[in-house]
């Protein structure tokens, strides 16, 4: 009980100096627990927490949430929130050179920390969360890097993600922003802009595919790592009549993802129907586009949101 107590004062405090270095009245605020920022704007409201650089919430006013998060996500320190938007960095899946780490890598459960926030005029609110490699991610990734996560919540939602090498030597790395979005019934969603592209199919032992000149339908477990593209994607829902644009850029791969009954089955942070409601389209570069980074470079992914 006492440790439990000391943990809340911890929190309660952590939330307090944020408050005080970057609340903006009415527009910013933290909270306590596992911590998080608090975003509110004429247009949209967002929930980011810092452990992850997390976002587990994006609400354009007058509209249905376009993230979907499970109820039965734990939202507790080390482990990661199941929906939103979890940061795959720096591998994406397993390892692999099989060497030891945690699936999608350590930055979605590590400690992130506020590096600035700003209003614009017209009312979006612009924050950014920086991770810098420590003795913790040198045990799984022998790197000097500094990523900084960027998002500004208004009408759109825009997402940046900039790694750089503060190192001496190069090194290679995957990344992603694996987006849960809401869906009204994942069997009748679809997405275009995929058309034609090559996909590693994970689930039929990683076979390279083609895409046929349809949009992407979900009928079955799917995890399509699809390569060498970077066109503007949009998620059709007919059940709720709206269309989700996803703009990129800095991105050679989009990765669709459901996990389907079965699998899902096997996920104690989702509900029994959950996969039904959630579909992700993930801006990537994995696989084939992995990226290599000299001494002093950085490389920019981005992504920005809209509903229609």
């Amino acid at each position: 009980m006492a440790i439990t107590t000391r943990a809340s004062q911890l929190e309660q405090m952590e939330a307090a100096e944020l408050a005080n270095r970057f609340k903006i009245p009415e527009a910013l605020w933290f909270e306590p627990g596992l911590v998080r920022a608090v975003i509110s704007t004429p247009a949209a409201e967002a929930d980011l927490y810092l452990q992850g650089a997390h976002l587990a919430h994006w609400t354009p006013r007058g509209q249905r949430p376009v993230l979907f998060v499970s109820p039965k996500s734990l939202f507790a320190a080390g482990k990661a929130i199941r929906g939103g938007v979890p940061i795959i960095f720096p591998w994406f899946g397993a390892r692999s050179d099989g060497k030891p780490g945690p699936a999608h890598g350590f930055a979605r459960t590590s400690q992130w920390t506020v590096e600035g926030a700003r209003q614009h005029a017209d009312g979006r609110v612009e924050i950014t969360l920086e991770l810098s490699s420590n003795d913790a991610t040198r045990d799984f990734f022998d790197a000097t890097f500094r990523v900084r996560f960027r998002v500004t919540v208004g009408s759109e939602l825009e997402m940046e993600l900039e790694t750089s090498n503060a190192g001496k030597t190069p090194f290679t790395f995957e990344e992603a922003l694996h987006t849960y979005l809401a869906v009204g019934d994942i069997h009748q969603a679809s997405v275009l802009g995929l058309e034609n592209t090559t996909f590693i199919d994970k689930t039929d032992r990683f076979k390279r595919k083609k895409q046929d000149s349809e949009p992407v339908r979900i009928a079955k477990e799917t995890d399509q790592v699809h390569l060498d593209t970077r066109t503007t994607c949009s998620v059709w829902d007919p059940v709720w009549n709206r269309r989700i644009i996803i703009e990129k850029s800095g991105s050679d791969s989009t990765v669709i993802w459901n996990p389907w009954i079965d699998k899902s089955k096997g996920m104690s942070d989702m509900t029994p129907g959950g996969w039904a409601q959630m579909l992700c389209v993930e801006t990537a570069n994995a696989a084939d586009n992995a990226v290599t980074l000299l001494p002093g470079v950085s490389q920019k992914l981005m992504a920005k949101f809209r509903v229609e």
